[in-house]
């Protein structure tokens, strides 16, 4: 092999080559490069057979790049080249090969010590930026990794922390980073990564420059800047509230001077809800509605009347300007912190009050909160025979009773089809807290009755909860289950029929049938279940489907039950219990044990 300097126009591309295609390749991503240097590493050639003519066994983009470089100046540079020897056609394929194979791009800590060399010699950003084909923001990326800590850089290069958790380091003062890796040294710390790194950098509350109203640089307020160029924060929340509360009244100012029937600043406590209003013009009295948010984003809705003034304008009726809202006593930033620590001390005292935080939590699985959805099983059936079977079983009866009893406990109408997502009569404010307040004065023995209710209305059906809730218990689907006209006429399928006739009949009838149509196959099963035209009575009958365990008659598949079944036996594994802590002396009294309820018992009723 030996080097030398090329023509293009003796080049083209071998068959041997690895890329080797009609169309030509992509090569933007190196094209400013070879625009800005030239081809710097050497393409691999061999002889083609004629006279000074080569063909490219690697380097197919470079020679692509070049060519289009040389039609945009005119001139052809030569092309750096090593020249195999002639004739060895498997040498060409390993070194196409190997050379594209060992092209791997240099991680980003690589990158950053090429490029702080690179800015030592005297290079800008743009140099760098146009050498390697990179956008300017990359290259300002990559050399920010410069304000972390060595120690940083190394766990980022060995793919220990993620991009997220690098980018908001680069927020972080110096003292900052050695607090974060002594946390990182910490097996029992917890370690903030990603978003959570943002939180904890800032104290919680972590506000961008690009929401600011004012002037940033003007303002003389502290700015954390994130160093990959995207992201800025304030160092002081509450400095910048100050200045963005007085931006705020000088742009309501110019609203109202520029004949603006007024201009409504809605809090952070409260919400610009665009259903409520409906748009109005200037000349006709429209308002300026100023949402400012707690993240310190203010958005202007310009040109909107409540749906009622709306009404009352298109009847011809004089509308009031609203008065003007007080000013809050407490800022955003103070509210969120006032409710941060409320909820944790809230929290930490529900460790000591099991039962007043099982009556909460019931709270929330009736009411719903923004963090709680609980839904009730909609019992979707496509037909109404099936409807009708499951209304008027003997299970579903049973616990309608009790639905009404926990809904009479709770001061509930008795009209409301659910307790989920039900509210109580009469009562003022918020749903939850007097959902909540109704428990608190309930015994225990009626909390957990209507514990039982709400988690019945909300247990999925064909989950794999009822099987495991079925195993637990032992339920046994004889005491609450026999078959009905509905189950016949969904029962369709021949083989099943017949393995149904020799369940509930014998094998000698199952076979003496064999060849029957379906129908008879049904009323032989509905007699035998009868003890009707001669046929013995089967007691206690019930299909495999419906039992627990249940089980299939084919081995076609296709049965949920089954499904749901074993990923319930999937899910039971054998966990080590630990030892009962010993009873605290301060807790809330005792709670009575609960006792297996025999399967065929009707449960007690509710004292209303």
């Amino acid at each position: 092999m030996k080097l030398d300097f090329l023509a293009l126009d003796k080049l083209a591309v071998s068959k041997a080559n690895m890329r080797y295609a009609k169309r030509p390749p992509d090569v933007s991503d190196i094209l400013p490069t070879v625009r800005a240097r030239g081809v710097l590493v050497p393409l691999i050639v061999r002889a083609n057979g004629e006279p000074d003519a080569f063909e490219i066994v690697a380097g197919r983009r470079r020679f692509h790049a070049a060519r289009i470089i040389a039609d945009e100046t005119g001139q052809a540079e030569p092309l750096p080249c090593a020249i195999l020897d002639a004739g060895d056609d498997a040498a060409a394929i390993e070194a196409s090969l190997i050379e594209n194979l060992a092209r791997l791009d240099p991680d980003e800590v690589t990158q950053w010590d090429t490029f702080t060399r690179l800015v030592r010699e005297g290079r800008t950003v743009d140099d760098i930026a146009a050498t390697f084909g990179l956008p300017e923001l990359a290259v300002r990326r990559v050399l920010a990794l410069g304000n972390l800590l060595p120690r940083i850089r190394a766990m980022y290069a060995r793919q220990e922390i993620d991009r997220a958790t690098v980018r908001h380091l680069t927020l972080a003062s110096k003292s900052q980073q050695r607090a974060w890796l002594a946390l990182a040294d910490d097996p029992d710390a917890y370690l903030p990564t990603g978003y959570q790194l943002k939180a904890w950098l800032f104290g919680g509350q972590s506000i961008s420059t690009r929401h600011a109203l004012f002037d940033v640089a003007a303002s003389g307020l502290a700015v954390v800047a994130d160093l990959f160029g995207e992201d800025s924060y304030f160092a002081d929340a509450d400095a910048f509230w100050t200045q963005q509360e007085a931006a705020i009244e000088a742009r309501r100012a110019q609203y109202l001077d520029a004949g603006w029937a007024d201009a409504v600043i809605v809090p952070p406590s409260e919400h610009f809800q665009s259903w409520e209003y409906e748009k109005a013009p200037k000349r006709k009295g429209g308002r300026v509605y100023i949402d400012v948010r707690a993240s310190g984003e203010v958005i202007f809705h310009e040109g909107y009347l409540s749906r009622a003034e709306a009404r009352r304008i298109a009847r011809g009726e004089q509308v009031e300007p609203p008065a003007k809202p007080p000013r809050p006593e407490v800022s955003g930033p103070m509210q969120a912190y006032i409710d941060l620590h409320r909820r944790a001390a809230a929290r930490a005292a529900l460790l000591a009050h099991p039962g007043v935080a099982l009556r909460l939590m019931l709270a929330h699985a009736i009411a719903g909160s923004p963090l709680w959805s609980v839904r009730a099983e909609p019992q979707t059936a496509r037909s109404d025979e099936t409807r009708e079977s499951v209304e008027t079983s003997r299970g579903e009866t049973l616990f309608d009773e009790r639905r009404r009893a926990v809904l009479a406990l709770l001061g509930f109408s008795p009209d409301e089809p659910t307790v989920v997502e039900g509210r109580p009569e009469g009562a003022d404010g918020d749903t939850l807290a007097a959902i909540f307040w109704r428990l608190l004065d309930l015994p225990d023995a009626a909390v957990m009755d209507a514990v039982a209710v709400v988690m019945g209305e909300s247990l999925a059906a064909g989950s794999a909860a009822v099987e495991a809730v079925g195993l637990h218990i032992g339920l046994d689907m004889a005491d609450w289950w026999q078959a009905d006209p509905a189950f016949f006429e969904l029962a369709r399928d021949r083989e099943v029929l017949a393995a149904l006739v020799a369940e509930v009949a014998g094998e000698a009838v199952a076979s003496a049938n064999a060849r029957e149509k379906g129908k008879t196959l049904k009323r032989i099963v509905s007699d035998c279940l009868a003890g009707e035209n001669g046929r013995a009575k089967r007691e206690r009958w019930v299909p495999r489907w419906m039992a627990f365990p249940p089980a299939a008659y084919t081995q076609r598949g296709g049965v949920g039950t089954v499904r749901a079944h074993a990923l319930a036996e999937a899910a039971r594994a054998p966990v080590e219990q630990p030892a009962p802590p010993a009873p605290d002396a301060g807790a809330l009294s005792p709670e009575p044990e609960c006792e297996p309820v025999p399967e065929a018992a009707e449960p007690a009723p509710l004292a209303a």
